[in-house]
């Protein structure tokens, strides 16, 4: 992004607390557009259960969702190339870019100066042997390739994650570390200009939102949007560790559990994963918080335009 130009608005914070609709609140005052940063809504079909914003509130342009059908390999490498390209894209046009998040990597993919190894992008022959011996042998003998070839980066990763397992050993491939590049996470310099706007919720409000929103959910029709997705093929995409909601659906519809057994999972995992983006964004010191408690979207509003507006490198529009 060139100087002169407004810095990104980013806005962070966990799950259920409120980011797409100051996103859209945001843009609207400052001629802005949204840039998702959402590891999941970048999936075709899977609208329901990564809580996408419905067509008909899009009232400003939306970027970063629908980008690949599910299963698709997609990585923060790739995200950055493309996030930066859309930033760039909305200052050209003279607008506002409002990064909204909640996938803590993806966010700082995008803001900083992240160089990621050639084996991090898609579509390499790396990737492709260890994904066919996942299929083959499971999850144990990979991550026992990735500890006979690096045993310091196999520490760092737990044998069930196979996405990192497979991630490390494509670094590995590639002449770099997985463990050395978790180390230097920390000291990555910014690129990108930006104010980092956090909403803050206590957890135990966040929890009852979690649980009204995955109740909505349900009444939505997640059950049915799971079923389609599986009989077009995408069990891989649906199933996979990160598919919250999806994959415990799936599995109750493959009758290895109930559905109300599945939704309880499901309100289960979702407060663990609003736990580690809390974790992930109050650990970053450029965050200004907000208070989200009331979950009124005005008085958010107020509070993140104070925020911007006393920014010095704000220029008002």
């Amino acid at each position: 992004m060139q100087d002169g130009r407004n810095p990104v608005l980013a806005v962070v914070g966990p799950t259920a607390s409120g980011k797409s609709a100051l996103a859209i609140e945001l843009a609207k005052a400052y001629c802005g557009e949204v840039v998702g940063a959402d590891s999941m809504q970048v999936y075709k079909g899977m609208d329901i259960g990564t809580a996408k914003v419905p067509f008909a509130k899009r009232v400003v342009p939306h970027h970063g969702i629908d980008l690949v059908d599910p299963g698709e390999p997609y990585s923060a490498a790739l995200y950055q190339s493309y996030a930066r390209n859309v930033f760039e894209d909305i200052s050209d046009r003279g607008g506002t870019a409002v990064l909204c998040g909640g996938t803590g990597f993806y966010v700082r993919a995008a803001i900083d100066d992240y160089d990621f190894a050639e084996g991090e992008q898609a579509g390499n022959s790396v990737r492709d042997l260890y994904q066919a011996m996942l299929r083959e042998k499971g999850p144990s003998a990979v991550w026992e390739v990735l500890r006979d070839a690096d045993p310091e980066s196999a520490s760092k990763v737990h044998p069930n994650d196979s996405k990192r397992v497979i991630r490390a050993l494509e670094m590995h491939e590639a002449g770099e570390s997985y463990a050395r590049r978790l180390e230097a996470l920390g000291s990555v310099r910014q690129r990108i200009p930006a104010i980092f706007l956090g909403i803050g919720v206590d957890r135990e409000v966040l929890n009852a939102r979690i649980d009204r929103r995955v109740d909505a959910m349900r009444e939505e029709g997640l059950v049915d949007e799971v079923e389609g997705l599986l009989a077009r093929g995408f069990r891989e995409g649906v199933t996979a560790k990160h598919a919250i909601g999806y994959k415990e659906v799936a599995a109750a519809l493959e009758g290895k559990t109930s559905m109300d057994e599945a939704f309880v999972a499901i309100k289960t995992a979702t407060r663990r994963y609003a736990k580690r983006q809390r974790t992930w964004f109050g650990g970053d010191p450029r965050v200004k918080w907000m208070d989200g408690n009331s979950g009124n979207v005005d008085d958010m509003l107020e509070q993140a335009c104070e925020i911007v507006e006393a920014d010095g490198r704000w220029r008002q529009q």
